[in-house]
C-alpha cells in the first residue's frame, strides 16, 4: 500500500482545490464557501450520500463498498476553517481576504481527503462504508463538539474515526503518532481583580490591582512548578491584562486578565481548575482586593486508542515507510477529540516539511503531501474494511 498512482495524477487537481479553499479563507462556523465548494465536489464524484449543515456548517458524505458483509463503518475526518491572521507568504494563491488566512493547513486537511473520497468513489474497494466528516470551527469554535451534539456519530453508525494534521518539522511524507494522549485538554478563564484606583502618588490612598494582579501571575505558575506532579505536563499561561486606566499616573480600579490552562489528564484538569480559583480569591483576599474568576472548559485531551493507533500506523508505514511511532505528545489542543471521545480511532500527524509553524502569518502547506495524505486516508479505509 505504497502511495497510490492515481494520486500523482490527481495531484493537480487537488493541489487546484487546495489553493482555492487558500485563496477563499472562512473563519469558525461561517465557512459557506467552502462548505458549499466541498459539497458540490463530493456529488460529483459519486458519493452515496451528501449532506451539509451538520454541526451548522458541516459536511459529511457516505461511499459505500462494493460489499457490506461486515456492516463495518469507518469515518475519516479533515477540517475547514481558517484563522484571524494576515498572510504574509507572497504565493501566487494567497488569501484575498484580508485578515484571514490558512495558517494551519485546513485547507491542504480538506483537499488531501476530497482527494481520497474521490479515488474511493471510483474504486469502492473495501467491504463496507466509509463516512467522510468535513468539519467546521476546529480553531475555537468546537465544531467537532457540535457535529457529534447534532447526531453525525449515530446517524451514519460510524465505528471508528481517523483524522489527521499536518506538521511542520517533520520531513514531507513522514508520519507521527503516539497511543494514548497526544494532545492536550484546552481551558480558559477571565479574571477581574477589583481594588480601589486613585493617584499613582498615593498608593496608600488605594488598593492597588497591578499588583494584585501580577502576584496572581507568579502564583499561577506554582501549579506546574510546586502542585502538580513533574512528571504530569501542565501548561498556565495568562495572555492578556488590561486595565480601566489609560493614564501613566492613575493606579486602575479594575484589571481584567484572560488565559488558557493545558493538561493532558483529565484528574490534573480537575485539580488544576480548583487549584486556579484558590489562588486568584487567596491572593486577591490577602492583598485587600477581590477577584472573580470565569473558568470555562474547553476541548478534552486528545487520546488514540491503543489499536486504533497500530492500525494507522501500519497504514502510514506502508504509505511512507516512515512513520515515528512514540512521538512526543503536544500540548496544543484539538476538538477532534470530542469524536473520539465517541468512537476509538486515532489522529496523526503528517510532515510538512521546514516551513514556518502553523498560525505562523509565513505558513504555508506543502502541496507535495498531498498524495501522502489522501493515500493515507484511503489506505485506512481499505485496510480496516479490506475487500471481501
Amino acid at each position: 500500500m505504497p502511495v497510490k498512482n492515481r494520486f500523482a495524477e490527481l495531484l493537480p487537481e487537488i493541489t487546484a482545490w487546495r489553493r482555492d479553499f487558500h485563496e477563499h479563507p472562512e473563519l469558525l462556523f461561517d465557512v459557506h464557501r467552502t462548505a458549499g465548494k466541498v459539497a458540490d465536489l463530493l456529488r460529483s464524484f459519486g458519493c452515496d450520500e451528501v449532506v451539509e449543515g451538520i454541526g451548522r456548517t458541516g459536511v459529511v458524505a457516505v461511499i459505500k463498498g462494493k460489499t457490506d458483509t461486515a456492516g463495518r463503518v469507518i469515518g475519516l475526518r479533515a477540517d475547514m476553517d481558517a484563522l484571524p491572521i494576515r498572510e504574509a507568504t507572497g504565493v501566487p494563491y494567497a488569501s484575498k481576504t484580508p485578515g484571514k488566512m490558512h495558517a494551519c493547513g485546513h485547507d491542504g486537511h480538506t483537499a488531501m481527503l476530497l482527494g481520497a473520497a474521490k479515488y474511493l468513489a471510483e474504486t469502492r474497494n473495501f467491504d463496507g462504508t466509509v463516512i467522510c466528516i468535513f468539519q467546521p470551527a476546529e480553531e475555537g469554535g468546537g465544531g467537532g463538539r457540535e457535529m457529534v451534539r447534532d447526531g453525525m456519530i449515530s446517524r451514519w453508525g460510524i465505528q471508528e474515526v481517523y483524522g489527521m494534521h499536518n506538521m511542520p518539522g517533520i520531513p514531507v511524507g513522514h508520519f507521527a503518532i503516539r497511543p494514548g494522549a497526544i494532545m492536550a485538554a484546552a481551558d480558559q478563564f477571565e479574571i477581574v481583580v477589583t481594588g480601589k484606583g486613585g493617584h499613582a502618588a498615593r498608593p496608600h490612598d488605594c488598593v492597588d490591582t497591578t499588583v494584585v494582579a501580577a502576584h496572581i501571575v507568579v502564583a499561577l505558575q506554582t501549579i506546574a512548578s510546586r502542585n502538580v506532579d513533574p512528571l504530569k505536563q501542565v501548561v498556565v499561561s495568562v495572555c492578556t491584562v488590561e486595565t480601566d486606566s489609560p493614564a501613566h499616573n492613575v493606579i486602575p480600579q479594575v484589571v481584567r486578565m484572560k488565559g488558557t490552562v493545558r493538561t493532558m489528564d483529565a484528574k490534573v484538569q480537575d485539580y488544576v481548575e480548583r487549584r486556579v480559583g484558590e489562588i486568584v480569591e487567596g491572593t486577591a483576599l490577602a492583598l485587600g482586593a477581590r477577584a472573580e474568576l470565569h473558568y470555562e472548559r474547553g476541548y478534552p485531551v486528545t487520546v488514540n486508542a491503543g489499536a486504533n493507533t497500530d492500525y494507522a500506523a501500519e497504514v502510514a508505514a506502508a504509505v511512507s515507510g516512515h512513520v515515528e511511532t512514540d512521538t512526543p505528545p503536544l500540548m496544543g489542543a484539538e476538538d477532534f477529540s470530542f469524536m473520539l471521545n465517541e468512537r476509538p480511532g486515532a489522529y496523526i500527524f503528517l510532515g510538512n516539511g521546514d516551513t514556518a509553524m502553523v498560525h505562523h502569518p509565513a505558513y504555508n502547506f506543502d502541496d507535495n503531501a498531498i498524495p501522502f495524505g489522501s493515500s493515507w486516508y484511503a489506505g485506512m479505509a481499505e485496510a480496516r474494511m479490506p475487500a471481501a
